[in-house]
């Protein structure tokens, strides 16, 4: 197995989780949207993006193209997170997940592209 597919693992679980019980808006996602000052449908939409980008990276190791796309996706969704987060001056421990995620998909993308 090569570096880049066991890295695509826990992006792919991490992904598929958040955006699932987003787009279901289970547990605390509802109050985490409204915090983030985003209604349920649209923190629905960004579920929805994170599932995608979960299933393309998923499909990385065999379709490289398609893999390099869904972690560019994923990249621009934690730009936008990253964002909020520093806008809504939530602290360290809020940005530090988005921080350590866009880290291991920038780093799946270095080791996808040395396919």
């Amino acid at each position: 197995m090569s570096l880049s597919a066991a890295l695509a693992c826990p992006i792919v679980l991490v992904f598929a989780l958040l955006g699932v019980t987003k787009i279901l808006a289970l547990g605390p996602m509802p109050e985490l949207a409204a915090d983030a000052g985003f209604t349920t449908g649209a923190y629905r939409v960004i579920g929805a993006l994170e599932l995608a980008g979960a299933i393309g990276v998923a499909l990385g190791p065999v379709v490289p193209l398609c893999g390099g796309l869904a972690g560019a996706g994923l990249l621009m969704l934690l730009a936008g997170a990253v964002t909020t987060h520093v806008r809504e001056r939530d602290g360290l421990p809020k940005l530090v997940p988005a921080m350590v995620c866009a880290a291991l998909v920038a780093w799946y993308l270095v080791l996808l592209a040395d396919v």
